[in-house]
């Protein structure tokens, strides 16, 4: 990855009457522009962010989604669904007067990224994606019912937790009744249940200064509860919707680079073995040792010389 930067530009865009978005750029103010779409939702933007890109060459775009990092009102669920954030990220392109850009984004940031690129394929130059994530009732049982739970079973009991025995057949409902509570405490230590779970089986080898993220209050409570409000509501979606012919013939001219570990449990390859099915014309790189992380040395390396590729573009 290229060295840390810092943004020569902060500032935030309203784009509702609830809604204002935390935006920066950095790099090259007359690059080539690229957009960094962030997973979760709810995960907001990192300054690690930026180094998955030349800054001699990339103007570098980091948005935080509605109710996530910087942007205002945290963890706010009103207006927040797929459909506004792609008409978000629209809005920040007319603001900054870019014609065309490059969209990089990983996890739940590859779900937007399709759907963004599938309402306005005219807007987008290239596609990289990580850790394909269609948001598909299969994919959401695996990880949130049954599935990931077989792999870490210590880490699911403490997910578990929170959740009364007879609520636990279906854990992303029970969760969203706790993270919905009035009561504040109630809602924090569901909040911060949920996010550990997700950290801790994000790498292949458990990294505890990442599952120490789930311990803030504000990221727990802004990342559990969007996350959970998108896949309760199956993603705004129909089931697959993102890897439907009609939806993939509208991006196939695209150009796109998929970098997928092997052994990630949060979006496992299956999801983006069955983008590639029925989009052959993408590069699909599966990492051999790498679980769901873009930090995970393997997939960082293919995602920057993917970045790379396209910086002349």
């Amino acid at each position: 990855m290229y060295p840390d930067i810092q943004p020569y530009e902060t500032s935030t865009l309203k784009v509702s009457d609830i809604h204002t978005l935390y935006y920066e750029i950095s790099g090259n103010k007359d690059g080539t522009p690229v957009i960094f779409v962030h997973g979760g939702p709810g995960g907001g933007c990192d300054e690690k962010d930026r180094s998955f890109f030349n800054p001699n060459k990339y103007k570098i775009i980091l948005l935080d989604q509605r109710g996530a990092g910087r942007s205002t009102p945290s963890a706010c669920l009103e207006e927040n669904t797929t459909w506004d954030l792609v008409k978000d990220l629209e809005k920040l392109r007319e603001a900054l007067k870019i014609e065309k850009w490059h969209i990089f984004g990983g996890s739940w940031g590859s779900t937007l990224s399709l759907a963004y690129a599938q309402s306005h394929p005219d807007r987008v130059k290239s596609l990289v994606l990580r850790g394909i994530f269609i948001l598909r009732k299969s994919e959401l049982k695996f990880f949130y019912q049954e599935g990931a739970s077989h792999l870490f079973p210590e880490a699911w009991d403490e997910y578990l937790e929170p959740i009364p025995e007879a609520e636990r057949h279906d854990m992303i409902l029970a969760y969203h009744a706790q993270l919905n509570s009035v009561d504040e405490g109630t809602k924090i230590r569901a909040a911060k249940a949920w996010s550990k779970w997700e950290m801790t089986t994000s790498k292949l080898y458990v990294d505890p200064s990442y599952v120490k993220r789930a311990e803030s209050d504000d990221f727990a409570n802004a990342f559990a509860r969007i996350e959970n409000h998108y896949f309760v509501n199956d993603g705004f979606m129909r089931d697959g919707q993102l890897l439907e012919k009609q939806e993939i013939d509208k991006i196939r001219h695209i150009p796109c680079i998929v970098v997928q570990g092997r052994y990630d449990v949060v979006c496992p390859a299956t999801t983006a073995y069955a983008l590639k099915k029925v989009w052959p014309e993408l590069e699909l790189h599966i990492v051999p040792d790498a679980g769901h992380s873009s930090r995970e040395i393997g997939i960082a390396k293919l995602l920057v010389e993917a970045t790379d590729k396209f910086a002349n573009k």
